[in-house]
């Protein structure tokens, strides 16, 4: 019913023809910076790919690591990998020769790809925080609660809510064939830029994201997460010895710096004035939110980690040995 009453909305009137592609501008219109971006973005895109592989490989192959927090951390480093590679990989192109045009199925594709993914991602991190939760609040029903088959459930819920999440806002703009531009000043197919280059009716369309991003998509993980440290604080202060504390409040710090360094960019990234002194910088924090944080994820969870590192120390003596 979505596509039908989408392209019953849509449809082309006879002066009317259809975008067959669009023109993606890219991170910076300066000659200059061209090659320094290209070797940045390469340059992060390698760190990303090479930490979250290390640490999906460490969980794989270390039976210690066969835990809750470490399979959704599994889970967040191919989230990790997917989004930087769906969002960066035609920026690559383009630096290597690929042009900078990309076919509006292409287009709808990466779009929907990319808000999947940015979806997973915080459903994601929800279920860590409510993992803490139970290691922390409950620590003796622990691996009752958290067994198998409930980590199991819950990320697959996250996978399958996240991909149908963002499924009716796409079905509709995909039925959009008027637009005053095929230029997209950005440096992928990100939703709100080419809302703006579109001359349909986007107030029904603009409705649905409302609902999707303040309520399920932010709104939901947010509050569910907030709610889980709440307890965990209150926990944590009940706790009578200062070693106990500190004990108990490292076993979520990495979590918490991530969830910190994930909202604080997101804030940044859509609350930031949508005129034209402010798309550079937009398109900035999308690129910190695309890159840079996919690229700290692994660092902050090894560094802060001592079973990641001691996994780490005994694969690295397996190898020399």
């Amino acid at each position: 019913p979505l596509i039908l009453l989408s392209r019953f909305l849509h449809m082309n009137p006879p002066n009317e023809t259809s975008l067959t592609y669009f023109i993606i501008k890219g991170i910076s219109d300066l000659p200059e910076l061209q090659l320094l971006i290209f070797l940045l973005v390469l340059l992060i895109y390698l760190i990303t790919l090479g930490g979250n592989m290390v640490i999906f490989l460490l969980v794989c192959l270390d039976h210690r690591l066969h835990t809750p927090m470490y399979f959704f951390l599994a889970n967040l480093s191919i989230l990790d990998i997917s989004s930087t590679t769906v969002s960066l990989h035609r920026v690559l192109v383009m630096f290597t020769g690929g042009g900078n045009t990309i076919s509006f199925v292409s287009c709808m594709v990466q779009m929907y790809f990319f808000a999947s993914l940015i979806c997973h991602e915080l459903l994601m991190l929800t279920a860590m925080s409510y993992d803490r939760y139970v290691a922390i609040c409950h620590p003796l029903r622990y691996h009752t609660i958290m067994s198998q088959k409930v980590c199991v459930s819950l990320a697959l819920s996250c996978w399958l809510l996240g991909f149908l999440q963002v499924l009716p806002p796409f079905l509709i703009f995909s039925g959009f064939t008027c637009f005053t531009s095929n230029e997209i000043n950005h440096f992928f197919c990100d939703i709100n830029q080419l809302m703006e280059i579109t001359c349909n009716d986007t107030s029904f369309l603009q409705i649905i994201l409302f609902i999707n991003v303040l309520f399920v998509i932010t709104l939901l993980p947010f509050s569910l997460t907030f709610i889980s440290y709440v307890f965990i604080i209150v926990t944590i202060l009940k706790i009578n010895s200062n070693t106990g504390k500190r004990k108990a409040f490292y076993t979520c710090s990495s979590h918490l710096t991530v969830v910190i360094l994930l909202y604080g960019i997101l804030s940044c990234q859509y609350l930031t004035l949508s005129t034209a002194e402010f798309v550079t910088l937009k398109k900035f924090f999308s690129l910190f939110n695309t890159a840079a944080v996919p690229m700290l994820n692994p660092l902050i969870y090894s560094l802060k980690n001592k079973d990641v590192k001691s996994a780490m120390r005994r694969k690295l003596c397996c190898k020399v040995m």
